[in-house]
């Protein structure tokens, strides 16, 4: 019996750190969207620097996030914010984007 569970655990092992990884994945695309909306809409009320502050202030430290992108397109505000993926925990990343974006009515007159 115990034979075949040290036969095994490194399968349960390897499935365990794949399910974690998808669960990251999904963490790491859900974060994006979220800082990417909350960006366009404070970009859609306070201008673009309101816009990379409340990216910034959606995204801990530990999440490798580049600088966000805001900017207007016709009647919206947009914002685009983009995370490293993460290799079992953020801050090991590989060098592949994950990008979410946003979108908000402009409400700031010019």
């Amino acid at each position: 019996m115990s034979f075949e569970f040290v036969g095994m655990l490194p399968y349960i092992l390897l499935t365990v750190v794949a399910v974690w990884e998808c669960v990251l994945i999904g963490y790491a695309y859900s974060l994006a969207g979220n800082a990417a909306d909350e960006a366009a809409r404070a970009g859609a009320v306070h201008g673009a620097e309101a816009c990379q502050d409340a990216a910034d202030e959606h995204i801990s430290g530990a999440w490798d996030m580049d600088t966000a992108n805001c900017y207007r397109s016709g009647n919206l505000f947009k914002a685009e914010v983009t995370l490293n993926l993460p290799v079992l925990f953020p801050g090991l990343n590989l060098d592949i984007d994950i990008v979410g974006t946003g979108g908000s009515p402009n409400e700031k007159e010019e």
